[in-house]
């Protein structure tokens, strides 16, 4: 998501009695345990969970404001039976004494947040206790002089666990085998028994698993009998939540394959002949470009297929629909016919092998992990019923018959993690041949010539029921007082802790070893340590073509680097934000460019405000949340300057024409550039989440505007990313000027308001009605009218005239390294801003020795509804002429650019970018 905002599922609730002491409180059990993972027992006693303000943060120290007290004590129970009753603690069988302590200064800088809580120290005599304690009730409790009970709260234990054992379990393997064996292994420290459970076919088994005490894992040797069959682990351990030793039945957290909708886990090997594709081990990949040359097309596999005629029923919204032969066979091998094309005759594939040929290099798909949202067989799902095609364009019907399906139909973005390293079951033909089909994927976009980036999602669980059954309280971010963080949307992972960092590590690594992934873009990536970032990169450094089969160094890495939530501002970790990322390599989305291009923002209570791209040039709309002229040409100049900080890649260091570093141009509050080199600025105007491009500027530009006109800003607003340094980042369909009927947030919205279309006669999607309700009902006075307007549905000339420009566009970046300069000196050095008229933006870039055509490539954007003159003082006396590309353009009116060698000055024709190459 690259705004935060709330999206499918919920972080889990929890039911409160009247807390009697200070920091105290009661939480009955309600016994609605969340999917992935059953209670089977459940021991006796009345639950204290509730609030957890104390902080176990190492063997030795417990932060907590406790208040005054004489003495402060860990109380501790094996099965949690401590209960506060008449004012007192019962139950209690073992105390830890706590003395008063005080914080190193390496202890503040590991807990920022914690750092004001007084400290206690655990007595030297008691602790031998503390590995035992762990694996029952711990509460943390205060008494008076008198003796009397002043607080009590429940412990929150994640820093003395990894203390205690992540310097071993970081090493232990874990999942369904080892290297060399099927090894079934399990992290559980707090668990007091795991065993596994074995199912099918026709009989079922319980095998005990030994606990390694260094380590906390828990493992057990298997035979090879054991591969394909079910399992889950049985975890006996004390659960807060619970209020007692429960036995939980959890899928795991490290398998590599789910039955149907992940109700267990399968022993599989990813080397079985069974689970790859033909040719799968024969794969060529499209040669790696390093990110400031990438291109990258965002696309959900559903959306791909669903509304593609050409594409067989059965593989419609599936992986297979990118890798079937003509005759329909999901995962073909074309080496075994050089002549038979793979989904040769499917409009997808042949859009994608185009807009390869034109230079895109990547595909990004939106996650295809296991996600809770989507029931896994088809027959479980539902459909809308109603004849959405044949209602008013501006009706309210089609949204409201879409929200009747929506938590059952085949439709989610998926942001809804389940199991993180296991593919998603609804996209395959079977959801048992998950692997197989997506590995096929895979390997067809790569025959098609481009390779393949995936979404991941690790800041959050669709819930906390695949991994707080295991170790209850660890994976899982907590607030000061014990309950859960779900400022990301759902439930927020802690990936500070060291298991849970390890977890997106090693998925990582599975990824890109055992289904080839080119790249990882990783969601709202602000809720991660700097740290944990860093550590995927140097694993995926590691790994090598001879001894892993992939060139990790060549895998891209970026993501959302959003600041927000507890963990905003550094506030206990140095996070992985878009400045705390400078100089890594990392990649982040560069929002600046972004909101100067299309107006406004992604929350604006008026969606009319207007920018460079969207009529603030020259074109008002008339709506006074644009301001007065004089506002406009002030915000104007401002979008101007954040644009040019884009093209540059964000950098912080370049000079703008102002004098201002890119670092000294404001955004919000923060500096507009804050990258060290182009390749971590990640460049876009649209993506999944806020309105289409397309969307935007119907909003925006005034409501006579020509579709002529419209298609040549959409060109000219995606020129701002296709040639700026840096990575360039498109939503799949912006080429073709794709509609979602002003949808902002078409997570759960269904086939109908994501369509994408390949076929130019069913139009772009505009008009499919007023947009669903619970996120876009504010906007529906300003859709209505427009969706009405059938002058606004674009037709097929308008839509190829739209596809025709992004190919130029895109073979235009690949024509020249003026447009990939890779570092922040070449483009200090070569780039330059030429002074030019309100509403025009010229860039120009020296080539000399570098290109051995050109010796400098300029590029003129004229937002503004008339013809511009530039002088190019630059190019006096060179021989100028307009691109070769452009030169050639099915756009007469880009022909039209011209070059006046006499004064050195070009002109522009309205709404347009020209690029001019001198010798």
């Amino acid at each position: 998501m690259l705004h935060p905002r709330r999206r499918g599922g919920s972080g889990p609730g929890r039911r409160r009695a009247a807390s009697p002491l200070p920091g105290w409180g009661i939480t009955k059990a309600d016994g609605n345990h969340e999917s992935g993972a059953k209670i089977l027992t459940h021991s006796s006693g009345e639950p204290p969970g509730g609030e957890a303000r104390a902080h176990w943060i190492d063997r030795g120290t417990v932060l907590w404001r406790a208040g005054p007290a004489a003495r402060h004590f860990l109380a501790l129970s094996a099965g949690g039976g401590i209960t506060c009753r008449d004012g007192d603690l019962r139950g209690v069988q073992e105390l830890i004494r706590l003395l008063p302590g005080t914080l190193s200064e390496e202890q503040r800088r590991a807990w920022p947040h914690l750092a004001a809580h007084p400290a206690f120290t655990v007595h030297p005599e008691d602790a031998g206790m503390v590995r035992e304690a762990l694996r029952g009730q711990v509460v943390a409790a205060a008494r008076d002089d008198s003796g009397a009970l002043v607080a009590a709260t429940g412990v929150q234990i994640p820093g003395v666990l990894d203390d205690l054992y992540a310097t071993r379990a970081l090493t232990e393997p874990l999942g369904p085998s080892s290297d060399t064996a099927l090894r079934p292994a399990v992290w559980a420290p707090t668990a007091r028994k795991v065993e596994l459970a074995l199912y099918g076919p026709g009989r079922s088994s319980v095998q005990p698993m030994r606990r390694d005490d260094e380590s906390g894992v828990w493992s057990v040797q298997g035979p090879p009998s054991w591969l394909g069959r079910e399992y889950t682990y049985l975890v006996t351990v004390y659960s807060p939540g619970a209020g007692g030793v429960v036995t939980n039945e959890v899928t795991d957290p490290y398998g590599l394959a789910v039955t149907p909708d992940g109700g267990r886990s399968r022993l599989v090997s990813l080397d079985a002949a069974a689970l790859k594709p033909p040719g799968w081990d024969r794969l060529v990949k499209p040669p790696p470009v390093p990110p400031h040359r990438a291109s990258i097309y965002e696309l959900h596999v559903r959306d791909f297929s669903a509304s593609d005629a050409t594409v067989p029923p059965a593989l419609r919204g599936t992986y297979a629909a990118f890798a079937a032969d003509p005759d329909g066979d999901p995962d073909g091998d074309p080496a075994d016919d050089p002549a038979d094309d793979p989904a040769d005759g499917t409009a997808g594939m042949r859009e994608l092998r185009a807009l390869a040929r034109d230079g895109l290099t990547h595909v990004q798909l939106l996650p295809v992990f296991d996600f809770a949202t989507v029931p896994e067989r088809r027959q479980d799902r539902t459909e809308p019923d109603c004849d959405l095609a044949a209602l008013p364009p501006d009706s309210e019907a089609q949204q409201e018959c879409v929200a009747r399906t929506a938590a059952r139909d085949s439709f989610n973005w998926g942001y809804d993690p389940l199991h993180y390293t296991v593919p998603e079951g609804s996209y395959a033909t079977d959801p048992d041949e998950r692997t197989r089909e997506l590995r096929a994927m895979v390997a067809g976009l790569n025959r098609a010539g481009l390779r393949v980036v995936m979404d991941v999602v690790y800041n959050h669980t669709h819930s906390t029921g695949v991994l707080d059954p295991i170790v209850p309280g660890y994976y899982h971010r907590l607030l000061d007082d014990g309950s859960l963080a779900t400022s990301t949307c759902c439930a927020n992972t802690a990936p500070e802790h060291a298991m849970m960092g390890r977890l997106v590590v090693d998925s990582i690594v599975t990824w890109a070893t055992q289904y080839k992934i080119d790249g990882f873009r990783f969601d709202l990536m602000g809720h991660h340590p700097k740290a944990n970032l860093l550590a995927v990169r140097r694993a995926l450094d590691a790994l090598t073509p001879e001894r892993d089969g992939v060139d990790g160094r060549s895998i891209l890495l970026y993501g959302e680097g959003w600041d927000f939530g507890e963990v905003a501002g550094g506030a206990r970790f140095e996070q992985a934000t878009q400045g705390n990322l400078a100089g890594t390599g990392i990649g982040t989305f560069t929002d600046r460019l972004r909101d100067a291009v299309r107006g406004g923002g992604p929350f604006d209570s008026d969606p009319r405000v207007q920018g460079f791209g969207s009529g603030l040039a020259g074109d008002p709309n008339g709506a006074p949340a644009n301001g007065t002229p004089s506002e406009r040409r002030a915000r104007l100049a401002y979008c101007a300057d954040l644009i040019r900080v884009g093209l540059t890649g964000n950098l912080a260091g370049y000079v703008l024409p102002s004098g201002r570093k890119g670092s000294e141009a404001g955004y919000h509050g923060s500096p507009a550039g804050y990258t060290a080199t182009p390749g971590e600025a990640v460049t876009y105007v649209d993506a999944h989440d806020n309105e289409t491009l397309f969307d935007a500027l119907a909003y925006k530009l005034p409501q006579a505007t020509p579709m002529a006109d419209r298609v040549r800003m959409q060109m000219l607003s995606l020129a701002t990313v296709l040639l700026a340094q840096g990575t360039a980042f498109v939503h799949a369909g912006s080429e073709r000027l794709r509609s979602k009927s002003f949808d902002r947030d078409s997570y759960d919205s269904g086939d109908w308001f994501n369509r994408l279309l390949w076929d130019c006669e069913r139009g772009n999607g505009f008009g499919a009605g007023l947009p669903p309700r619970a996120a876009n009902e504010a906007a529906w006075p300003y859709a209505r009218p427009l969706l009405a307007d059938p002058a606004l549905r674009p037709g097929c000339a308008d839509i190829r005239a739209a596809r025709a420009g992004f190919g130029e566009l895109l073979r235009i970046r690949t024509s020249s390294p003026a447009f990939a300069l890779g570092s922040a000196q070449e483009v200090g050095r070569r780039l330059t801003f030429p002074g030019s008229a309100e509403g025009v933006i010229t860039m120009h870039v020296d080539t000399e020795g570098l290109d051995p055509r050109w010796a400098s490539v300029t590029v003129v954007f004229n937002a503004t509804p008339s013809a511009q003159a530039q002088a190019l003082p630059e190019v006096a006396g060179r021989e100028v002429a307009l691109h070769p590309v452009q030169a050639a353009s099915d756009d007469p009116v880009v022909r039209e650019s011209s070059f006046d060698p006499a004064t050195g000055t070009v002109t522009v024709p309205a709404r347009t970018v020209a690029v001019f190459v001198s010798a």
